[in-house]
């Protein structure tokens, strides 16, 4: 069984590659494969963003997020980027397994394949 995680690295400035990151997600959720997404680098920061009621993508960020694919971010990114209390807030998990970061290791060994967006 194919198994797919998304890292969101997109910056502020790349909306579609955090737009995309999502539709993917989605797609992939709908289709039975299983996938994470996760937030990491200045990504971290998108969570934020997608929580305003008024951003635009925040309908479709909310309808991710009730699936349960939304794995966790980056626990020292969000704080080198100062999000760490809104990801929690949004009941997003930080991680903390590879010396602050989360583990791309451990996905891989788990048989996930990784884009990175």
């Amino acid at each position: 069984m194919t198994k797919v995680a998304i890292i969101v690295h997109a910056t502020e400035n790349e909306m579609g590659r955090a737009l995309h990151a999502l539709l993917y997600a989605q797609e992939l959720h709908e289709a039975k494969i299983e996938v994470k997404v996760y937030f990491d680098g200045q990504g971290t920061v998108w969570v934020k963003t997608m929580e305003d009621p008024s951003h635009m993508f925040n309908p479709l960020y909310k309808a991710v997020k009730a699936t349960g694919i939304l794995a966790g971010a980056c626990g020292s990114c969000a704080d080198a980027f100062g999000v760490t209390q809104d990801i929690q807030a949004a009941g997003i998990n930080t991680l903390a397994e590879a010396e602050g970061h989360f583990s791309v290791a451990k996905l891989v060994a788990d048989g996930y394949q990784i884009i990175t967006l």
